[in-house]
């Protein structure tokens, strides 16, 4: 069986980390200092949080949707 799943991440600019903020996978909570190493980080969290259980799917897709504000001043 597979199962798809989305994963809201968002930059955090006080604590300088992208931290996972909503996701479809119950317990799913990390953060990193880039979002290549928390995209890596993720698939080894949801293994965990899904072993041993009788009703976890062969494979699961990820979809992560990113989320950053900058702001841009323009010299006048």
């Amino acid at each position: 069986m597979r199962r798809y799943a989305v994963v809201r991440v968002a930059w955090d600019d006080e604590a300088k980390v992208w931290y996972v903020e909503k996701s479809d996978i119950d317990g799913l909570a990390t953060e990193a200092d880039t979002l290549e190493e928390l995209r890596r980080k993720v698939p080894i969290i949801i293994q965990d949080l899904l072993e041993g259980r009788a009703d976890r799917p062969e494979e699961i897709e990820l979809d992560f949707i990113a989320y950053a504000h900058d702001c841009v001043r323009i010299a006048t």
